[in-house]
Protein backbone atom coordinates (compact mmCIF):
# COMPACT_ATOMS: atom_id res chain seq x y z
CA UNK A 1 0.00 0.00 0.00
CA UNK A 2 2.73 2.49 0.95
CA UNK A 3 5.10 1.30 -1.76
CA UNK A 4 3.74 3.76 -4.35
CA UNK A 5 3.88 7.06 -2.44
CA UNK A 6 6.61 8.71 -4.52
CA UNK A 7 7.84 12.30 -4.42
CA UNK A 8 4.47 14.03 -5.04
CA UNK A 9 2.90 12.08 -2.19
CA UNK A 10 5.74 12.94 0.18
CA UNK A 11 5.47 16.62 -0.73
CA UNK A 12 1.72 16.54 -0.10
CA UNK A 13 2.28 14.93 3.31
CA UNK A 14 4.93 17.54 4.17
CA UNK A 15 2.57 20.40 3.24
CA UNK A 16 -0.28 18.93 5.29
CA UNK A 17 1.99 18.49 8.33
CA UNK A 18 3.27 22.04 7.93
CA UNK A 19 -0.26 23.43 7.76
CA UNK A 20 -1.45 21.40 10.75
CA UNK A 21 1.43 22.06 13.11
CA UNK A 22 2.98 25.28 11.88
CA UNK A 23 6.59 26.13 11.17
CA UNK A 24 7.52 26.99 14.78
CA UNK A 25 6.27 23.72 16.22
CA UNK A 26 8.04 21.63 13.56
CA UNK A 27 11.24 23.63 14.02
CA UNK A 28 11.27 23.06 17.77
CA UNK A 29 10.46 19.38 17.28
CA UNK A 30 13.37 18.93 14.86
CA UNK A 31 15.65 20.72 17.34
CA UNK A 32 14.67 18.25 20.04
CA UNK A 33 15.21 15.33 17.67
CA UNK A 34 18.69 16.69 16.88
CA UNK A 35 19.52 17.00 20.58
CA UNK A 36 18.35 13.44 21.15
CA UNK A 37 20.51 12.10 18.32
CA UNK A 38 23.52 14.02 19.64
CA UNK A 39 22.99 12.65 23.15
CA UNK A 40 22.63 9.12 21.77
CA UNK A 41 25.86 9.38 19.78
CA UNK A 42 27.68 10.78 22.82
CA UNK A 43 26.43 7.92 24.99
CA UNK A 44 27.48 5.30 22.45
CA UNK A 45 30.93 6.89 22.13
CA UNK A 46 31.41 7.00 25.91
CA UNK A 47 30.27 3.39 26.27
CA UNK A 48 32.67 2.29 23.52
CA UNK A 49 35.58 4.09 25.19
CA UNK A 50 34.66 2.56 28.54
CA UNK A 51 34.54 -0.92 27.00
CA UNK A 52 37.96 -0.39 25.40
CA UNK A 53 39.41 0.68 28.75
CA UNK A 54 37.95 -2.40 30.43
CA UNK A 55 39.39 -4.63 27.73
CA UNK A 56 42.82 -3.01 28.07
CA UNK A 57 42.70 -3.40 31.85
CA UNK A 58 41.77 -7.07 31.46
CA UNK A 59 44.68 -7.60 29.08
CA UNK A 60 47.10 -6.04 31.58
CA UNK A 61 46.33 -8.81 34.10
CA UNK A 62 48.10 -11.93 32.84
CA UNK A 63 47.12 -15.39 34.10
CA UNK A 64 50.39 -15.67 36.03
CA UNK A 65 49.70 -12.43 37.91
CA UNK A 66 46.16 -13.59 38.58
CA UNK A 67 47.43 -16.85 40.16
CA UNK A 68 49.86 -14.93 42.36
CA UNK A 69 47.05 -12.78 43.76
CA UNK A 70 44.95 -15.79 44.72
Amino acid sequence: MLNNIGLPGLLLIAVVVLVLFGRGKISSLMGEVGKGITAFKKGVKEETEEAKQSLEAARDVTPEEDKDKA
